[in-house]
């Protein structure tokens, strides 16, 4: 989680936050989370929360964490296969991703590539902190 947050691309959690205050905000009492191992050693992890109350809590949220050096072997596919089985086991009908970074190209091509849409374009959402301003995508999917 650590090097991920630390390099502030793609989440808008605080790039300064405590191991701690991580740890708290991953391991939420409404969020399920997964991890993905490799040879015994943790190289992904994913939650899996409602994304609303209510009458909206039939679409899942999904958040997914791959160790820099474990991208590009295919961890994030896997989790995302593993959440979306999961949610329809769990009886949700549709995923969403609420603020997807335009500019992580890899994660906007693996959720188009598992059937996701885009279906919202917030322009300049996002302050990158070597790009600037860049847009965030809200990205759908039926289960």
């Amino acid at each position: 989680m650590e090097p991920v947050f630390r390099a502030g691309e793609t989440y808008t959690i605080p790039r300064d936050i405590s191991r701690g205050d991580a740890l708290t905000y991953w391991t939420a009492p409404a969020h399920r989370v997964f991890a993905a191992e490799i040879a015994d050693r943790v190289v992904g992890t994913y939650i899996l929360r409602p994304n609303q109350q209510g009458g909206g809590d039939h679409v899942c949220n999904a958040a997914f964490l791959t160790a820099p050096e474990a991208q590009g072997q295919g961890v994030a596919r896997a989790m995302l296969a593993h959440a979306l089985d999961t949610a329809r086991h769990d009886g949700y009908r549709a995923m969403q991703f609420n603020f997807v970074v335009a500019s992580n190209a890899r994660a906007v091509a693996t959720w188009e590539r598992a059937g996701f849409d885009i279906v919202g374009r917030l322009p300049d959402a996002f302050r990158h902190p070597r790009l600037g301003y860049v847009d965030a995508l809200v990205m759908f999917r039926t289960l």
